[in-house]
């Protein structure tokens, strides 16, 4: 392909000057290097064991933001800003698999090509719960065929009838099945993409279900979706791969070790820093909450977290807490958590404090914004 550019570019050159001959050669030179660099970059990604690191602060757009191009205009202008390495984008299963064994990455696809122009980072994460009740987060297809029993059941507030979101029937190994299949043909497209950083799934948390599960359900659901997390670190070996945790407290610690032991990521849904089941140091005969894991696990596995719409209106989850600053929130989980990814939603009322934040001088001492960079230990080496 590129021989053929080149003999191209010479029938079209002036061959009787000796300022075009030597237009010609230098335009080859240029083709040339930076053919073999975009070759040698990924076969440095794709080498056995070398993961994409490119740790810092994230961007998390607010859907449907990332289809408007006037939204996506503005979070480009906002990406110059240094301590910003790139965006998070969520996405649902049906965007990507629309039709049984039809995948449409096409999105993923553009946004990526406008990143790569500006050497920004794309990292993913797959919903598998949602409490928008018009927002499908399973294809048709899994709908409307018996095996996949309906492919999601309703959720609500804890003591009420009332659905308030749906879930995935995680149990179901049909179903799991299904998504092992999308992270494959994810994975064959996107692992060695130098701009591709991460791919994630939403929270344990599974809600509240409308109708009570048996334990055989709800064993298997967090059995398939540790499974899952697997097919994630097999079929994208040199990309991070993450899964949101929080409750309930009682798989936290198999969690966190088995991400840990297969070369995956801890990752968090919210930063509520007083939130007394987060923070819960943990007894005899009641273990402990998620966030005494974070720092206990710095250098030992990668460390994420998200910073959703909630957080930046109150401390804890009930309310009762108080109204952090941009600034209390990033401290908490540098410092406390020892994060290396901090994922910002971009809510619009609290965003203007957040570009204030990261274009402080401090925050531009170093590439990471103050984050923790070192390599983990859980990766065989980090290329940056």
């Amino acid at each position: 392909m590129e021989s053929a550019n080149i003999k191209s570019k010479f029938r079209t050159l002036s061959l009787n000057s000796g300022k075009s001959v030597r237009l010609f050669w230098m335009t080859s030179f240029l083709i040339l290097c930076a053919t073999f660099f975009t070759l040698g970059s990924k076969q440095a990604i794709s080498a056995a064991g070398n993961v994409k690191w490119h740790p810092g602060h994230y961007l998390m757009l607010v859907n449907p933001g990332d289809s408007n191009p006037l939204y996506m205009e503005q979070v480009y202008s906002d990406l110059a800003i240094s301590a910003f390495r790139g965006v998070v984008i969520r996405y649902t299963w049906p965007e990507l698999e629309p039709q049984k064994d039809v995948y449409d990455f096409s999105a993923i696809e553009n946004h990526l090509a406008e990143l790569a122009t500006r050497n920004k980072q794309l990292i993913v994460l797959l919903e598998t719960k949602s409490f928008n009740l018009t927002k499908a987060i399973v294809p048709d297809y899994i709908k409307t065929t018996p095996i996949y029993e309906g492919g999601v059941f309703p959720i609500g507030a804890y003591g009420s009838k009332v659905t308030k979101g749906y879930n995935i029937k995680m149990w179901n190994s049909n179903i799991q099945g299904r998504l092992r299949a999308l992270i494959r043909n994810m994975g064959q497209r996107f692992d060695i993409h130098p701009n591709f950083e991460g791919f994630g799934l939403t929270e344990t948390a599974m809600g509240a279900p409308i109708e009570p599960l048996t334990t055989s359900q709800t064993d298997a659901f967090y059995g398939n979706l540790m499974i899952l997390n697997q097919r994630m670190r097999y079929r994208f070996p040199n990309t991070m791969t993450f899964q949101f945790v929080n409750y309930p407290r009682s798989i936290l610690e198999t969690y966190v070790n088995k991400l840990q032991a297969m070369g995956s990521a801890l990752g968090g849904p919210d930063v509520f820093p007083d939130e007394p089941g987060l923070n819960f140091p943990g007894t005899a005969t009641s273990p402990k909450g998620l966030y005494t894991y974070y720092p206990e696990r710095s250098g030992l596995m990668p460390l994420a977290i998200q910073i959703e719409e909630p957080n930046y209106l109150n401390t804890r989850v009930d309310g009762t807490g108080h109204q952090p600053s941009i600034g209390e929130l990033m401290a908490f989980a540098r410092d406390h958590l020892k994060v290396n990814y901090l994922f910002w939603t971009r809510t619009p009322k609290f965003y203007p404090s957040i570009l204030n934040v990261m274009k402080a001088p401090k925050q531009k001492t170093d590439i990471y914004g103050g984050l923790s960079s070192a390599c983990p230990t859980n990766y065989t080496s980090c290329v940056e």
